[in-house]
């Protein structure tokens, strides 16, 4: 019984993970590596495609599906397990995904020509898509599926998008039995539209994401059972103020948002900010600008068997939980340009949720120089993306080849996260009876990952290790290895250090200020350097009283 971690291995994108045990190569999720992962893992298969016997897909995201038409262009065709809402998902996901590789491969190659150099090829087509398409097989949650004669498969509801699952694998090989429960994207609790995660109860080896393994969602009312009214009240005030706001300087508020489920989510929002009419706001004029998003807000808006309580409530009265009157539905290119010289404040929502493609690119390129502006994102960033440079204070960013200078406000909606923060992950891998003989933490940052590995042993007791890319383990066979102490140090903990460090480094700088101020005090052409030192001062108070207050909170902490 072996397993090989081809993705999403001390990195969030890219899942890829095969099991092999009792003659089968068993593939969970063949996703699409983004940002810096990509360029680390790269989007090639690390294995024959012809060797897989099946695969069983955790959900529709690109990071877990992308790479389905690629494993089918190179010889697999196995059958493809998934639920039905997956299905339909990545039936426009894959097809969308296509499209996009062979419109940035023409871009690419018009370059290649006038460079004098060979054409390249897209990674795959919307051919190799719809062929995808043909090897999906629908299945239930709970339901259990005979994948051999000694080898099932049951789905459990992750709750973390539409259809998404987590994978408990039964294998019977040379009379032993082991359960592989592999968790796919863990939902956060009370999140709009879809049934909270469930817990799977029994697991020899657990494989298990770590988004958020290092902390835990900001925002009143996330995250926690039985809040799910808080948060929709909570999100929606959020929205309210930053629309209120930016409309009255003027501007649009660019939503950067996955056009599967994040959009969705947003607009529930936005729907019950209007229903409510928080801070006065009525007729907000709501874009979803994206192909995409308006295709996938249709399934969500016609896939009612999926919804929580709250949304079937909603359904039950007659109001689609998605839809309001004053919300356009873009797909025309020319209706998209159009956006950007309106008169009016709108709010605009738009993917890639990342800003790496799509037609968010040109919104954030009309938008982003616009001090009346705000961008709002409400999803992860990849390291390397250029949503990450922005959510990160970048002054000046490149967009089709432009320097676009960011004068907007930029904001993080908080609390709003598809995956289970660290609370709701030890929740998540308390539920089983009995501790499971290894965890294997994926799918987070490589300075995350090993973190959460160590945190699992220190907290749960837990024996648990972070694989590498392209690490494989015969769990039979195989000592199995635990994350070192040297990897057991808090992310928050380095960062504070190398901040620590910039200020150790800075103080000869203040020192040198305050001496030359104190030289010439009066100078009338100082006066401009003194505001300056001034406002450095009020920062460098601000930031030791915050010092002194965290250092009496853990102090009052340890001692009750």
């Amino acid at each position: 019984m072996k397993i090989s971690f081809y993705g999403a291995a001390r990195h969030v994108t890219g899942s890829c993970f095969m099991l092999s045990a009792d003659g089968m190569n068993i593939l969970i999720d063949c996703g699409l590596a983004q940002g810096t992962d990509e360029r680390v893992q790269g989007d090639e298969l690390p294995f024959k495609a012809e060797t897989v016997d099946v695969m069983l897909l955790t959900h529709a995201h690109i990071d877990h599906s992308g790479r389905i038409p690629l494993l089918v262009k190179e010889g697999f065709s196995g059958a493809i397990y998934a639920t039905e809402a997956t299905r339909n998902l990545c039936e426009i996901m894959l097809a969308d995904s296509a499209h996009i590789q062979q419109m940035e491969t023409e871009w690419q190659n018009r370059k290649q020509r006038r460079a004098g150099k060979p054409a390249v090829e897209p990674l795959y087509t919307t051919a190799d898509a719809e062929k995808s398409m043909e090897l999906f097989r629908e299945c239930r949650y709970g339901e259990v599926m005979e994948l051999s004669a000694h080898v099932s498969v049951r789905f459990i509801d992750a709750g973390h998008l539409l259809g998404s699952a987590s994978m408990e694998i039964t294998v019977k090989e040379n009379g032993e039995e082991r359960i592989f429960v592999f968790s796919g994207d863990i939902g956060n609790f009370d999140q709009p539209l879809i049934q909270d995660p469930q817990y799977p109860k029994k697991a020899d080896y657990v494989i298990v994401e770590s988004t958020y393994g290092d902390r835990l969602h900001g925002g009143s009312g996330s995250g926690k059972p039985g809040s799910q009214k808080a948060t929709t009240i909570a999100r929606a005030q959020d929205l309210a103020d930053i629309i209120a706001e930016t409309f009255a300087q003027g501007g649009n508020v660019v939503i950067p948002a996955f056009a599967v489920g994040r959009t969705q989510e947003i607009l529930y929002f936005l729907r019950y900010m209007l229903d409510h009419k928080l801070n006065g706001l009525q007729d907000v004029p709501v874009f979803v600008d994206s192909p995409l998003s308006v295709k996938a807000t249709r399934i969500f808006a016609t896939s009612m068997e999926f919804f929580d309580d709250e949304a079937l409530e909603l359904a039950k009265k007659g109001h689609n939980p998605i839809l309001f009157p004053s919300l356009v539905t873009i797909t025309d290119a020319n209706d998209s340009k159009a956006l950007n010289f309106r008169n009016e404040p709108a709010v605009i929502i738009s993917s890639s949720g990342m800003c790496e493609a799509g037609r968010i690119k040109h919104h954030l390129k009309h938008n982003l120089w616009r001090p009346e502006s705000c961008i709002v994102f409400s999803g992860y960033q990849a390291e390397g993306t250029l949503g990450r440079s922005i959510l990160d204070g970048a002054q000046h960013v490149t967009i089709f080849g432009e320097q676009i200078d960011v004068k907007a406000r930029v904001r993080k909606l908080e609390g709003v996260s598809g995956h289970a923060d660290q609370n709701g992950l030890l929740r998540w891998l308390s539920a089983f009876a009995d501790a499971p003989r290894h965890v294997f933490v994926v799918h987070g940052d490589s300075d995350v990952a090993p973190w959460f590995a160590g945190f699992l042993k220190a907290e749960l007791g837990l024996r648990a290790y972070a694989p590498k890319f392209l690490e494989s383990f015969d769990v039979l066979a195989d000592k199995l290895p635990e994350t070192p102490p040297s990897e057991f140090t808090s992310p928050q903990l380095r960062i504070l250090a190398e901040a620590f460090t910039a200020l150790s480094a800075g103080q000869k700088d203040v020192e040198s200020i305050i001496q030359r101020l104190a030289k010439a005090a009066d100078a009338p052409g100082l006066l401009t350097n003194r505001k300056k030192t001034l406002r450095l001062a009020n920062a460098i108070q601000r930031l030791t009283s915050d010092l002194e207050y965290l250092k009496i909170k853990w102090d009052k902490d340890a001692s009750a």
